[in-house]
């Protein structure tokens, strides 16, 4: 079967009132972007109140329902077949052959639901059911209608063309990227916080993202693998820029001045810190992590809020309730898990302590900070001032 386009069927866009023609025109500009990188000719388009893509020419399928089912927003994809308007009976012949294609065993039931956009048709829409229903059952005598719950639903609707469709893909829901404002995700080289980006992107927010780095701690090969995830995030998200913090220094200030069992919640607190001025500065609404309550000893409740003590901006984390078996079913199905599990260590495990606080008292902690007076705030100076950025998805963001 030859599609000829894609009907995009969207979710809660559609309750978005008088300014929803701003969510639609988000949602065709992240449906060209996710396209920007697939071979063909692609119109993406509104039209009386639906979004088209129309495909000129040749272009692989697959690879294309691939990439549009990434796009935040859409609940539904429709492969459609179009055709000239003709009378009722070539009509029939262009459905009776749309239904031995996409059905060649013919052993379903349906029911057929036409409209009627171009009014100049002679026939209603009522009509139109009732004639091409007729012709189908001719055809095909094993099967049979069902109007409350059937197999096939083949959709016929009339415009400057016909349009034929009956399958529906299923697209990620969501709102499109960028109407929802932007957030700062802290980025590490684990399984969770590329899924903690994932589902906020998910929700429109357009993702930054900061990562600490720790060399020669850490490796180059751990930076280039949260560069591969921050770049398989950005297939869903859009383009990332990523900033990269030399944070040795911190870590190896904090290790020497403070207790070690505060170690974990110390340095989380002067990571947070830092990411809040990078949103702050980018116009970020919030931090985004990927913590998940109990799930380490800087996961607690207690350990949660004393790094929240630190931030003015709101800390979003996604992941609060899920437990790891959830967590890494949503990274392999975005395809972060693999390159998570990697053994590149990132600059978090590298300095923990063997008996970490798990139920850190803020007062205690601030105490502890004050032995870090004398060099601390040079130390994040510094840090700010080398820190390297980069475009994840740059060649994608051209055409953003």
């Amino acid at each position: 079967m030859e599609f000829h386009s894609f009907l995009i069927k969207y979710g809660e866009i559609g309750i978005k009132g008088k300014n929803r023609y701003m969510f639609e025109d988000a949602l065709v500009r992240q449906i060209r972007y996710a396209l920007s990188d697939v071979d063909g000719d692609f119109y993406v388009h509104k039209c009386h109140g639906r979004v088209y893509v129309d495909c000129n020419g040749e272009y692989d399928y697959e690879e294309t329902v691939e990439h549009i089912s990434r796009v935040f927003g859409i609940v539904g994809i429709c492969p459609v077949v179009r055709k000239e308007v003709k009378e009722i009976e070539e009509l029939k012949k262009d459905v009776v052959s749309y239904m031995g294609e996409m059905y060649p065993e013919g052993n379903c039931t349906f029911k057929v639901e036409a409209r009627r956009a171009n009014k100049r048709y002679p026939m209603n829409s009522m009509e139109i059911n009732c004639a091409l229903g007729e012709a189908v059952l001719d055809a095909f005598p094993d099967m049979k209608v069902d109007v409350h719950n059937p197999d096939v639903r083949l959709n016929v609707e009339i415009r400057e063309e016909v349009y034929l469709y009956s399958e529906i893909i299923p697209g990620p829901g969501g709102m499109p990227v960028g109407t929802n404002g932007s957030a700062m995700l802290l980025l590490s080289g684990g399984i969770d916080s590329p899924v903690a980006g994932y589902m906020i992107a998910k929700r429109g927010v357009e993702i930054e993202a900061v990562y600490f780095h720790a060399p020669p701690y850490t490796s180059e090969r751990a930076k280039e693998k949260v560069m591969d995830l921050a770049k398989l995030v950005s297939v869903y998200s859009g383009p990332i820029k990523l900033h990269v913090v030399n944070f040795t220094d911190i870590q190896l200030y904090i290790y020497e001045k403070c207790p070690h069992e505060e170690l974990t919640i110390i340095m989380r607190r002067y990571m947070m810190r830092i990411a809040e001025h990078f949103a702050k500065k980018d116009g970020c609404l919030g931090l985004i992590t990927g913590e998940s309550i109990g799930q380490v000893a800087s996961q607690t409740m207690q350990s949660l809020a004393a790094t929240n003590a630190v931030c003015t901006l709101p800390v979003y984390r996604p992941l609060v309730g899920f437990d790891k078996r959830e967590i890494v079913e949503i990274s392999e199905k975005i395809g972060t898990y693999e390159v998570s599990i990697q053994p590149f260590e990132d600059c978090c495990t590298i300095f923990v302590a063997k008996h970490p606080v798990t139920k850190p008292n803020l007062e205690r902690i601030e105490k502890s900070e004050l032995n870090l007076t004398e060099k601390i705030d040079e130390l994040m100076q510094t840090a700010l001032d080398t820190t390297e950025t980069i475009i994840i998805g740059q060649k994608e963001a051209d055409s953003f």
